[in-house]
């Protein structure tokens, strides 16, 4: 049995892999923007868009004017943005929106940010991680890319990242989505009549020739289909694992998994992010180099700028695009989004496109390099370890690690 048929088999039963699709890869926000504001500009009966950030930069006022220019011509629009990421919204977009008869949902409002960062509670970790846009039940995008420049806080006028623009019957499923969460934050108080919302018009003719399936994580029905996604996928690999991630904190089910992949001839890649965005989270992912190295997995740290890929390719057979990390926050309780995509020719476009930022922007960390780092380097990044790994010690997330 193929790999990609032992893919289908062992996947999540409450995704359903669909065919007839056509999915078209987009490398950072040289590609996804005009595709998306070609899109917005288009529509003529509904717009949905979810993003965790939305920045005031010069996309953020793009995005914002194509949204008001199309509520303004009738069409049927919707934003979802997260309260924390887009906290800012308020300033100067949310006014022009909801002017413009935009329909606006903010999910975790955060009004006092102090109070957010000091507080102990887990729920205010659950943010809407998402980035995902339909338009006139037609055109959807799905990837790691939010409403921000590229070149904004970035030392590099690039931030590797992809998004799909996806024609086909997956639309059912992502608008599906979609829907759910908008239902969700209209919700009122029991004794408060509200009209449910209606359901976008999905328009998905067969597009193309592939299979591709819709991974999601929340805190309800999906809280590990898109880590068992990744387990399935490694466990299963037969040649080469090719996974970039801006921060990577895996689990301790796919650290396991890495390790047993590799320990069976599996050629493993890792481009992860060089240069440091959070300290905490950056040495306690460096904690684990020194076991990947011993097994074999190569390391690639991207040097010009901030990296913010969240992407993998395994065989040339299975390959994921979307906005989920292998990190505590995405797996654990942030609400993430990923496309499943099982065709060859997919694959190695995605695949070459890593190994040019492997090799025309990452330095290779070996064994040798690694083992010359001083004292009290490996020091702070065991001391980042045991702090992060002992936040985390209440879940199973890094247990017997």
């Amino acid at each position: 049995m193929s790999l990609r048929r032992r893919l289908f088999k062992a996947l999540h039963p409450a995704r359903q892999v669909t065919s007839g699709n056509q999915i078209t890869l987009l490398c950072n926000g040289a590609d996804y923007f005009p595709a998306l504001l070609n899109a917005l500009s288009a529509a003529n009966q509904s717009i949905r868009l979810e993003t965790y950030l939305y920045a005031d930069d010069a996309i953020g006022q793009m995005v914002t004017q194509a949204l008001c220019d199309a509520a303004q011509r009738g069409v049927d629009v919707r934003l979802v943005v997260d309260g924390f990421g887009a906290r800012n919204i308020g300033i100067h977009h949310l006014p022009l929106l909801q002017q413009a008869g935009v329909h606006v949902r903010i999910f975790r409002p955060e009004h006092h940010l102090w109070r957010h960062l000091l507080s102990r509670k887990r729920s205010r970790l659950r943010r809407m991680h998402r980035k995902m846009a339909l338009c006139d039940g037609h055109t959807a995008f799905v990837g790691g890319i939010n409403i921000i420049d590229d070149a904004t806080g970035n030392p590099s006028p690039m931030r590797p990242d992809f998004a799909l623009r996806i024609r086909g019957p997956l639309l059912h499923e992502i608008g599906h989505a979609i829907d759910r969460q908008w239902q969700t934050l209209s919700r009122r108080p029991i004794l408060h009549q509200s009209q449910k919302p209606a359901p976008t018009r999905i328009n998905s003719p067969l597009a193309g020739n592939v299979r591709a399936a819709l991974a999601l994580r929340d805190n309800l029905l999906n809280r590990g289909q898109i880590e068992a996604a990744y387990i399935s996928a490694i466990e299963l690999a037969q040649q080469q694992i090719t996974l970039a991630m801006a921060y990577f904190i895996p689990s301790r089910a796919i650290l396991h998994a890495l390790l047993n992949a590799a320990q069976r001839g599996v050629e493993i890649r890792l481009l992860l992010q060089g240069r440091i965005e959070y300290r905490l989270q950056h040495y306690a992912s460096q904690s684990l180099y020194t076991r990947l190295l011993t097994a074999g997995i190569q390391i690639y740290e991207y040097e010009p700028g901030f990296m913010h890929a969240k992407v993998g390719v395994i065989d040339r057979e299975w390959s994921t695009v979307g906005s989920a990390n292998l990190d505590p926050f995405s797996l654990l309780v942030a609400r993430e989004a990923n496309v499943l995509v099982f065709d060859e020719g997919f694959c190695n476009k995605l695949k070459q496109h890593l190994f040019a930022e492997i090799q025309g922007h990452s330095k290779e960390i070996t064994t040798a390099t690694w083992a010359q780092r001083s004292g009290w380097q490996r020091m702070l990044r065991a001391l980042s370890a045991r702090i992060l790994f002992r936040l985390l010690s209440l879940t199973r997330y890094t247990n017997n690690y």
